[in-house]
């Protein structure tokens, strides 16, 4: 796919790139925690929908923050998201039922089995999140995913689970090619006491392979950067810096694609005004995007403003995603215009002030009435 370049030869500083590729079916959005990984997916999935014909985003963080980010409960069946026709939502249950284990392919003769032992499996919550995803790889029925992953390092494991899973799946079937014919005896000698007793461990081995066979499709779409993309969320700091560069590491050695960065919370000097704490931190995201810049140039960087309130809803959502496909330009900062613009402004506050004293002057009259 030929990347979208600016008209200075670099590459375009959005995720333009993203929904141009009608190809892609996964993409994964990630990072540290607390760098707005939930706000950047939900405003990613608002844009998808606007040109895919049905986009689902699921929460894979056991800490699910999708029904806050859209003020809409969503539970482990994707729902429909309030306002839009084509974009639905759900949240991967970490803590799973029997049900939850037919995603698994298991559900006949393993799953009790496997629900049993379910709550003591470190690393559970990848499981069932990796659950979902063969759910999805199966049916299929969204024309693209959004992941809206954990902190990195549950999103690495998550990552690496199919190839762990593969290589597990391939053991267990050398293991019944290699002692098929015991299996077989054994069976036929419990015959009398378990019903089925052969057709059991035949039709379990059969699910297995047949998990096999899913896996290793899922994991070969990981690995095409036609189908699957990742989408790094960060903010200019140096932890935050430091576990991108990590990421992007990691997704090297499992063959995922990652050619996007989304810079969030940066403060332009365009709104620094005449704050001296506001121009300290312009100073040291400075040198923090600097290195961004150096580190990344092959990488569309996309920024993203702190605002003075948070982005909620599904308008606020829309709004703020629009920074995804165009780059945001800060409105000139009052004080810029000189000493007229800094009274108007003054004067405007002192008006807003003063209506909101009166709308609640009213509703307190009311009250006493």
């Amino acid at each position: 796919m030929a990347a979208c370049v600016d008209a200075d030869g670099l590459l375009e500083p959005t995720l333009q790139n993203v929904l141009d590729q009608q190809t892609l079916k996964w993409i994964f959005v990630g990072g540290k925690g607390g760098v707005g990984k939930t706000t950047c997916s939900c405003s990613l999935a608002v844009q998808l929908a606007a040109v895919r014909e049905s986009v689902l985003i699921i929460s894979t963080d056991p800490a699910h923050n999708l029904s806050d980010a859209f003020r809409q409960k969503f539970s482990k069946a994707p729902s429909l998201v309030s306002g839009f026709t084509n974009l639905y939502a759900m949240e991967v249950d970490p803590n799973p039922d029997l049900s939850e284990v037919e995603g698994l392919g298991l559900e006949d003769g393993g799953g009790s089995f496997l629900a049993d032992i379910s709550t003591s499996i470190p690393g559970i919550d990848e499981a069932m999140s990796f659950a979902e995803v063969m759910k999805q790889v199966q049916s299929m029925d969204y024309s693209c995913i959004v992941f809206d992953t954990a902190p990195t390092g549950h999103t690495l494991r998550l990552l690496q689970f199919p190839s762990t899973l593969e290589k597990g799946l391939n053991k267990l079937m050398s293991l019944k090619e290699s002692f098929g014919g015991m299996v077989s005896q054994v069976s036929r000698m419990l015959g009398p006491q378990v019903p089925g007793g052969e057709d059991v461990v035949d039709s379990l081995l059969g699910k297995v392979d047949q998990l096999k066979r899913v896996v290793e499709e899922v994991n070969a779409q990981f690995k095409n950067d036609e189908l699957t993309t990742f989408v790094c969320v960060c903010i200019p700091e140096f932890l935050s810096l430091y576990e991108t560069e990590r990421l992007i590491q990691e997704l090297a050695k499992f063959e995922i694609d990652s050619r996007n960065i989304v810079i969030n919370q940066v403060i332009f000097p365009e709104e620094v005004g005449t704050s001296r704490l506001l121009a300290a931190r312009v100073h040291m995201q400075q040198k923090y995007l600097d290195q961004f810049y150096d580190l990344y140039e092959d990488f569309h960087i996309v920024k993203m403003p702190l605002l003075e309130e948070e982005v909620r809803g599904p308008e606020a959502l829309q709004a703020f995603s629009e920074n995804l496909v165009r780059p945001y330009h800060p409105p000139p900062h009052p004080a810029s215009g000189g000493s007229n613009s800094l009274l108007e402004e003054l004067q405007r506050q002192v008006a807003q002030q003063v209506q909101r004293i009166a709308e609640l002057e009213a509703q307190l009259a009311a009250a006493k009435r």
